[in-house]
């Protein structure tokens, strides 16, 4: 008889701190990829600033970021079914333009 348990049945208890609980805000991704990985780079853009810093940064083997693609999709298409369509407009230029900015 064999230790080995089938896939399946196999449980991973995964943790989330208070801090990564939050989450963090990010109206850009910027994607990179390389032969042995994919590089994405989450953004906060804010209107009228000029520059912008990566907030997050997630680094994926091609064969995670096919199934975080296909995952996301899912996710994707299952929303749509309970919320409806989500309008997608063409890609706003960089900057973003957030309209006219505010003075105190």
């Amino acid at each position: 008889m064999s230790d080995t348990k089938d896939p399946k049945e196999q449980k991973i208890n995964i943790e989330l701190d208070e801090p990564t609980a939050q989450g963090v805000y990010s109206n850009l991704a910027i994607i990179n990829h390389s032969p042995s990985e994919f590089v994405v780079d989450f953004v906060a853009i804010m209107p009228g600033t000029p520059k912008a810093k990566v907030r997050s940064r997630i680094i994926l083997t091609p064969e995670h970021a096919k199934r975080f693609q296909n995952a996301l999709a899912d996710n994707i298409r299952r929303y749509e079914e309970s919320h409806g369509e989500i309008n997608s407009k063409e890609q706003p230029p960089i900057p973003l333009n957030f309209g006219p900015t505010g003075e105190a």
